[in-house]
């Protein structure tokens, strides 16, 4: 049986080194709210306080929200492309409510049985309301308190056309 010749740069066994960490690779910010992708790809529960002290503070009537990015991958296992995740996150119609304005609520007239949300909640609202900011890792809306649509227990049981 005749031999197998191969290339110098073929034949060498690769040496294993560690690649080192790019500078400011580790996740920072919003970044920390999102987790892997067997998960909601959203989980503001673990935002650290840094980071939410660093987001814009609404002021009188408005409230800040984390808009829901749903999965990234089907039940099927079926990964999604970048571009509809986020094009489906514009579209959104749940968010997470991050702080709310000094103001949000306290109008009793308009509002006789107290607030419609609190901080912390999963809402709905409007498919594009609100003033939507992009900051590092992700994207923010402010909105007004009266254009919160419902309260939700799971973000993922309401889904986006």
């Amino acid at each position: 049986m005749g031999s197998l010749i191969l290339p110098n740069w073929l034949s060498r066994r690769p040496v294993e080194t560690e690649v080192p960490k790019e500078p400011g690779s580790e996740a920072t910010g919003l970044q920390q709210a999102f987790v892997s992708e067997s998960d909601r790809v959203l989980d503001p529960t673990k935002l650290p306080d840094s980071a939410l002290g660093r987001l814009p503070q609404p002021v009188g009537w408005r409230l800040l929200v984390l808009p829901y990015r749903g999965t990234a991958k089907t039940k099927g296992s079926v990964h999604l492309p970048d571009e509809y995740v986020e094009r489906q996150s514009l579209a959104t119609v749940v968010a997470y409510v991050l702080a709310l304005g000094p103001d949000a609520y306290a109008d009793t007239k308009k509002f006789p049985a107290g607030p419609w949300c609190k901080k912390g909640q999963w809402v709905m609202i409007g498919r594009y309301c609100g003033a939507r900011f992009r900051i590092e890792g992700g994207e923010v809306r402010i909105i007004n308190d009266d254009e919160v649509i419902a309260t939700i227990a799971d973000p993922a049981d309401v889904m986006s056309v």
